[in-house]
């Protein structure tokens, strides 16, 4: 299911489904800049009911982050849902959605655009296991509250695709990388972000030629976890009860995206949690990857070590260094809309409207 695109005057759902830190006072010139940019853009901002409550409330109440979702789905007045921010256990939020008949017929019947990353990871799956095209793209602190005096150029042209018709774009290099802030109190306000040219570009890691299929993916230590339940130990047996992961005949219609987290993991957990997918079977199955840059460029080549030592004897191509995920800037990455590869000229092509044509006025 497609969603509707955006049109000026629509309104927003701004959820948070992980860490709690949007209501924390330490966030409110973040809070008061986003919702200004949202206005800028022509939206109307909703804070859904839990959206501002303090980090203990979220964590304790995954029950409340699964509410405010539902009602953003069901309120037909909201057009899109933008997470806050990321964190760590957003999996909590699956039992209380999917043994929710109610929210789940909002979802078939309202379908509408979602979008976040890192472990907002679970939600999307979730939602893709309903049938929902969502998107792994910009949040409201990382990219709309950019604390510089505008939201980052090619993340802000990315996020302005949800206001367009098209029946096709591609997903271009960045000419340029910036570095994650170390600081982001009122003063770091109209500041840049440290900057430097793309020097890589995207890069071929294994195979070639020309692959088309349906984007599936996310963030790698999500997806790990929820295989193998190793940060909070109940992740696979929700992942499992609710089938959330696609089956084997599904995996071979995928080109799988994936990216590491802030924790920028050392190139030996990497290989860890590659390898786990290695052996299910899914990097042989997938019609290739996809792989975001790492958030600083941090252990850039010895992780193109670890991928082609991981695709060894695998004949799936992959693509590195694309931008999204945590590294800065980010596109948009529509789930399950058919996209087309090209391993040898290094080109990504999104085939399909992402959107529904007659869309609602």
């Amino acid at each position: 299911m497609k969603p509707n695109k955006l049109n000026k005057g629509d309104k927003v759902a701004i959820v948070s489904l992980s860490r709690g830190i949007l209501g924390m006072p330490f966030c409110s010139h973040q809070l008061e800049l986003g919702i200004k940019r949202l206005e800028e853009m022509g939206l109307v901002p909703v804070l859904m009911p839990n959206a501002l409550k303090d980090m203990d409330y979220i964590a304790d109440h995954p029950e409340e982050r699964a509410a405010d979702l539902k009602q953003a789905f069901i309120d037909d007045k909201i057009r899109g849902i933008i997470c806050a921010i990321g964190g760590d256990d957003t999996y909590k939020t699956i039992p209380y959605l999917m043994e929710d008949e109610e929210f789940k017929e909002a979802v078939i019947n309202n379908p509408k655009i979602f979008t976040g990353f890192s472990d907002t990871t679970n939600n999307h799956l979730l939602l893709n296991r309903l049938g929902l095209s969502t998107f792994y793209g910009p949040n409201l602190l990382n990219d709309i509250a950019e604390l510089d005096k505008e939201m980052l150029p090619y993340t802000k042209e990315y996020f302005d695709k949800f206001f367009e018709e098209e029946d096709s774009f591609e997903i271009k290099s960045s000419p340029v990388w910036y570095e994650e802030r170390t600081a982001f109190g009122p003063d770091e306000i109209g500041k840049p972000r440290i900057h430097h040219k793309e020097e890589h570009g995207y890069e071929t890691l294994n195979g070639s030629g020309i692959v088309t299929g349906k984007l599936y993916g996310g963030c790698l230590e999500s997806i790990y976890a929820a295989f193998t339940g190793s940060r909070y130990g109940d992740e696979a047996e929700v992942y499992k009860k609710y089938n959330i992961f696609p089956t084997e005949e599904e995996w071979k219609e995928k080109i799988l995206f994936i990216e590491t987290s802030e924790e920028q993991p050392t190139p030996e957990k990497l290989e860890k949690m590659l390898i786990e997918l290695k052996n299910r079977n899914i990097l042989k199955l997938v019609k290739g990857v996809l792989v975001g840059k790492p958030q600083n460029e941090a252990h850039y080549e010895e992780y193109k070590d670890v991928y082609k030592k991981v695709f060894t004897g695998l004949d799936t191509p992959v693509l590195f260094n694309l931008n999204f995920g945590h590294a800065y800037p980010r596109c948009i990455i529509p789930y399950d809309r058919e996209t087309t590869v090209d391993f040898d000229n290094k080109k990504v092509i999104i085939n399909t409207p992402i959107f529904e044509k007659n869309h609602k006025k």
